[in-house]
């Protein structure tokens, strides 16, 4: 599912305020941390991660490797932190509306 410009626009906004609740270390992207990154998108969505200063990956690499391995889009990248974005089959949680062109 490709997102259009005006999603993008409307997940980055949403992506705005929230803070990074995955975080890839000197370890890089470890099964632990694509557990977490698929756990935490089910639940939310939309979900920043921070690359830290010791990682052997930049922020662009290690949100190509972890959407690939989660079945995510990359929303934006900027620095050392990433924005992806996946629906969630659950029933209980509230969905993000993506507006239509």
């Amino acid at each position: 599912m490709a997102l259009t410009k005006k999603q993008i626009k409307q997940l980055r906004a949403l992506a705005h305020h929230e803070n990074p609740l995955v975080q890839i270390g000197k370890n890089d992207i470890t099964d632990n941390v694509v557990k977490q990154a698929a756990e935490t998108i089910n639940k939310r969505e939309l979900i920043k991660c921070q690359v830290m200063d010791g990682a052997g990956y930049d922020a662009a690499e290690c949100a190509e490797k972890l959407a690939g391995q989660i079945g995510a889009e990359i929303v934006q990248v900027i620095g050392n932190r990433f924005v992806l974005f996946r629906k969630s089959s659950r029933t209980d949680i509230k969905h993000i509306e993506l507006v239509r062109e």
